[in-house]
């Protein structure tokens, strides 16, 4: 966006584009503004004048107007943000002072929770952001809805958490009664994020492809065409996760007889990954020595890897085959020949490459 096109009255007073000074629009009406940035050209450290009746304005917001400061991209993206915020103030100011007085008591919980949490907030202060950063460096983030009853009335929240995060509220609690239970349910994962990155580093994961704070799953290559689905319970990590092979029966048959065989040695002082290999009696496929690209097989009918969130997991029985589909590919393929045959979810056919015997089993959605 161009300074001088989406701000006019603002005119820059050197060749740097450091310092600007003159009006800005609010409801048609100017106001004296200047704005100066230092030579870093860093929005953080930038230096903001007005005319009184602009201060006035801004008064109760001048630290959200701060925090966006130092969260906006660039210049102009700020003052059009600053603009926002403060034609949301004169609105709320000419039809109901109950606005007023919500939004004046939603910025001092901010202030009393600490500017330094907050990441993001609308300008119609309806949506907040807040993070907190646990002691292995993660950032997690809270997302919070707030409405016109607050703090009344609860506000809704997102997170991404593994468990299910339900508030405890009443209406004397605030934004650090909401903060103060997120990062409680933050730090009873820990354990279950710090097992689960031992296996993300150390491992090729094909699914989730970009794992989030709340995927208990985890679809680790073993070898080609074959991998093991494990679910871990965030709240007891360190036990035996539900396990599914994914594969040709020929290629997965060994492993499901060594974990049968070695399911005694597990143990929960162990880390998952240690305690996999050792059930399984194999070495995972690992960054540092292999690609991913030898476990990514192409789906063998439409000749993709990813399609929107499906990888191939359909594999053919056959050894020299030993080709991967993805499932809806196959259902799709099997079902149009004429000789298809199904027994309630599940279809019989055979392989489009070598004419094995395949079945597969339809996922109710």
């Amino acid at each position: 966006m161009d300074m001088l096109t989406e701000i006019p009255y603002l005119i820059p007073q050197d060749v740097n584009g450091l310092h600007y000074n003159g009006f800005i629009n609010i409801h048609s009406e100017l106001y004296v503004f200047e704005i100066r940035l230092p030579t870093s050209k860093k929005l953080c450290d930038a230096v903001i004048n007005c005319d009184f009746k602009l201060q006035k304005l801004i008064g109760n917001f001048k630290d959200i107007i701060l925090q966006r400061l130092k969260q906006c991209e660039s210049l102009v993206s700020f003052i059009k943000e600053f603009q926002m915020i403060t034609e949301t103030q004169v609105e709320v100011m000419n039809t109901d002072s109950s606005e007023m007085k919500y939004c004046q008591k939603l910025v001092d919980h901010i202030e009393s929770l600490g500017w330094e949490k907050l990441m993001y907030i609308d300008p119609i202060f309806t949506q907040l952001h807040l993070s907190y950063c646990d002691q292995i460096g993660r950032n997690h983030i809270i997302k919070l809805n707030i409405g016109s009853e607050y703090p009344e009335e609860a506000p809704n929240c997102f997170v991404e958490l593994p468990l299910k995060f339900d508030i405890h509220w009443n209406a004397k609690c605030d934004l650090k009664h909401v903060y103060k239970q997120f990062v409680v349910s933050v730090e009873q994962c820990q354990q279950f994020w710090n097992l689960l990155s031992d296996i993300d580093c150390n491992t090729w994961i094909l699914e989730p492809e970009k794992p989030t704070f709340s995927a208990t799953h985890r679809r680790i290559a073993i070898g080609s065409g074959n991998s093991l689905q494990i679910t871990v319970d965030p709240l007891n990590p360190r036990i035996l996760p539900e396990c599914k092979f994914l594969g040709s029966d020929q290629a997965i048959a060994p492993l499901r007889r060594s974990m049968s065989a070695n399911i005694h040695l597990w143990d929960e002082s162990k880390g998952l990954l240690e305690n996999l290999q050792l059930l399984l009696n194999v070495k995972f496929p690992s960054p540092t020595n292999t690609s991913k690209e030898e476990f990514s097989t192409e789906c063998g009918i439409c000749y993709s890897y990813r399609m929107d969130t499906e990888i191939p997991d359909e594999v053919c029985n056959d050894a020299r085959c030993a080709q991967a589909f993805h499932t809806s590919c196959l259902i799709e393929w099997l079902r149009a020949l004429p000789n298809c045959r199904q027994s309630f979810n599940t279809i019989f056919g055979n392989c489009p490459y070598c004419e094995k015997a395949m079945t597969v089993k339809m996922v109710s959605q």
